[in-house]
């Protein structure tokens, strides 16, 4: 295993609230990086030393002419006085706002509470969030067994206001912060749900979010079920830990259902250890960029704990990030059937670069692919068989304003996620593995 001390591979969302750090797997080929995940990566370096160097060493000083210029203007002559510090700050967020949705600038206490997620415990309602659109927070996922599940948050629902303040997520401080707070305490969330006339409100006790990310279950005799509702890192060994369980007490397993469904993502190399757990051999996923930092591959080595046993894998609109990488190596490789919709498709990487006062960036610095070369950016990994669910709106990469485009994604208008949920979806996926039918088509 290679020293990977510069940054820390994540893989979520732009403001994910739900992911921690990883203990690294294998990796085939990489350059020096210290990755934990869910596209994103978190880089304990200064952002000076980190980043690829510009096409070209010229610096454009008409531009910065101009930047002074505009600058000068507000400082002198705008409404009510600006602070130096709070106008540049202000700078350095549009600096990043208009590059890609999961490109923002940290402040202190944003960076806190990044690093928080990346643990896997903080206290707050519990989803994984979008805050591309300044004017609503919208609900990637309601992470399992938290308040936000319980108060009947769903995929898709667009929180316009907090408290009865409506949404500003272009101020300092993301509106996505204000649904943390003290356990016991409540927040009255605003909403927009497709299908309804009329916002939502729902009040929600807050409470110290501790993200189980590994449920297991047999669902009856040599068949078992597996949830991975994030990837953290204890994610890897939990889930080697619960195959070996179910295979004593199943005295070898025949199949299994594997439920990636509304996982918005997590740490990389909890999803690299996921999927070593069920191959013998190739590649992982690979990760390319324009720097060394994003340039990296991951191998898997000798030992399926399922013993070949077949596959089904479940995914719908809410898979995203870390999901889609153990989704796309486990259908590359054969090694499992696929069930459900179309996933998110978030196939770009992030690194974390932490400032000298405490703030940070997070900037995208790569794509990844799938072990078959395939990049997922913008168009997601698609189902072998599609089931039935509940169609969202703007409920996919592709929708978000400004999204990297992806090498393979086409125009194909405003695309519609859909999420699937409940148990029927476990009992077709089960139906197919006991009729043998679950077999992977040849790619």
């Amino acid at each position: 295993m290679k020293n990977r001390s510069l940054a820390i591979a994540l893989l979520m969302f732009a403001m994910p609230f739900a992911a921690p750090a990883q203990v690294p797997a294998r990796p085939a080929a990489t350059p020096a990086l210290a990755q934990k995940t869910d596209s994103n990566q978190k880089a304990s370096s200064k952002l000076s030393g980190a980043v690829a160097p510009a096409t070209s060493d010229e610096i454009p000083l008409a531009e910065i002419q101009r930047y002074v210029q505009v600058y000068r203007n507000i400082r002198s002559s705008y409404v009510d006085p600006i602070s130096d510090v709070d106008l540049m700050r202000s700078a350095l967020r549009g600096l990043l706002a208009d590059i890609d949705p999961h490109s923002t600038y940290m402040e202190a206490e944003q960076a806190r509470a990044f690093a928080e997620n990346a643990e896997g415990s903080y206290e707050g309602i519990g989803i994984e969030t979008d805050e591309s659109d300044p004017t609503v927070v919208k609900v990637i996922a309601p992470i399992d067994d938290t308040p936000a599940q319980k108060a009947g948050l769903r995929p898709g629902d667009r929180i316009i206001a907090i408290d009865g303040r409506a949404v500003n997520n272009n101020l300092p401080e993301s509106d996505s912060h204000r649904l943390r707070g003290k356990p016991g305490t409540t927040v009255l969330v605003t909403l927009l749900r497709d299908g309804e006339k009329a916002p939502l409100e729902i009040s929600i006790r807050r409470e110290t979010i501790r993200v189980l990310s590994v449920r297991s279950r047999l669902l009856e005799p040599g068949y078992a079920y597996v949830r991975l509702s994030a990837f953290q890192a204890d994610t890897g060994s939990e889930l080697r830990s619960r195959l070996e369980k179910l295979q004593s007490e199943s005295g070898g397993l025949k199949g299994l259902v594997l439920d990636l469904r509304s996982n918005g993502g997590g740490l990389l190399m909890a999803a690299v250890q996921a999927a070593d757990a069920f191959l013998d051999s190739g590649v992982i996923v690979s990760t390319r960029g324009r720097s060394a930092l994003a340039n990296s591959s991951y191998s898997a080595e000798p030992g399926d704990l399922l013993m070949g046993a077949p596959m089904v894998v479940l995914i719908d609109a809410g898979s995203a990030s870390a999901s889609e990488v153990l989704a796309g190596a486990l259908r590359d490789s054969g090694r499992a059937f696929l069930m459900g919709s179309r996933s998110f498709g978030k196939g770009s990487v992030q690194n974390v670069f932490e400032l000298d006062n405490g703030d940070a960036v997070k900037l995208t610095t790569g794509r990844y692919y799938t072990p078959s070369g395939k990049s997922i950016q913008g168009i997601g990994i698609a189902p072998d068989v599609a089931l039935p669910g509940t169609t969202v709106s703007s409920l996919r990469e592709q929708d978000l304003p400004g999204h990297l485009r992806g090498d393979d994604e086409k125009e194909d208008g405003f695309a519609r996620g859909v999420v699937i949920a409940g148990e029927e979806a476990i009992s077709q996926a089960l139906a197919r593995l006991k009729a043998g039918t679950a077999v992977p088509p040849k790619r």
